[in-house]
């Protein structure tokens, strides 16, 4: 006979009658939820951050080992929330439910940083603009490039990711960054992408390319107000270089 009371699903294969959670693991779950709201969230280290969140994924069992091997394994908070479901589902114990939750801290940080910068002038919300281009990118595994399309009063249209490639490249072509701002009607552009390597200077190969979607953006009386590379260990502005 099969029973009526259906499993909840917790991020993690099921295949054992629910037993009740040990006093001790309930006692942790319940000091940590006390410490958090005594110190407030930012007194918190990395692990026990994570560790909290998980418990609303993953109602039983003990979670500070996959909080702990999730920083292991991507390297730090921001890393960990920026890797991949699949990725993260390489972590033991970390399922797909549990996955996708990791996921949407991500999403949440960067819609949270683009309501910074949506409703007012990019390029006078620098500050805001830094933040949330590390957060879209500087834990990104493989280069990305993207767009931010901007209006004649520099507000934002869009902000697109018009290619992806690997660790080290990923194929631009100016042609296709003018047809996508024509097509948005946009002004003004700020380029942006990764160096996964986490050295954020601008290559050879960056700077050519820059060029080259300056000259084309000149044509078409589309500016290019700046070129972000981003990494681990900080932005890069070609402007701020003197790069054009």
């Amino acid at each position: 006979m099969v029973s009526g009371r259906s499993l909840k699903a917790t991020g993690v294969e099921d295949t054992a009658p629910t037993r009740p959670e040990p006093s001790h693991a309930l006692g942790h779950r319940e000091r940590l939820r006390e410490r958090a709201k005594a110190g407030g969230l930012g007194a918190l280290p990395d692990y026990e951050l994570l560790e909290l969140y998980l418990f609303r994924t993953l109602a039983r069992g003990d979670v500070k080992p996959m909080a702990k091997a999730l920083l292991a394994r991507f390297g730090s908070f921001g890393a960990t929330i920026s890797a991949s479901i699949e990725d993260l589902k390489t972590v033991p114990g970390i399922a797909e439910n549990a996955a996708i939750d990791i996921k949407l801290l991500h999403e949440a940080a960067l819609r949270a940083g683009r309501d910074k910068i949506a409703k007012r002038p990019v390029i006078s919300s620098w500050t805001a603009l830094l933040s949330y281009v590390r957060v879209a990118l500087a834990n990104e595994p493989r280069e990305q490039f993207r767009v931010l399309f901007l209006d004649n009063k520099n507000q934002l249209i869009a902000d697109e990711i018009l290619n992806h490639g690997t660790v080290d490249h990923a194929p631009v072509y100016p042609r296709e960054v003018m047809r996508r701002a024509l097509e948005l009607s946009s002004s003004n552009i700020i380029l942006l992408h990764n160096h996964p390597s986490g050295d954020p200077t601008p290559s050879r190969p960056d700077i050519e390319m820059t060029k080259q979607i300056v000259e084309a953006g000149r044509a078409l009386k589309i500016n290019v107000h700046d070129h972000l590379v981003v990494g681990r260990d900080g932005v890069a502005s070609f402007k701020a270089l003197g790069l054009f």
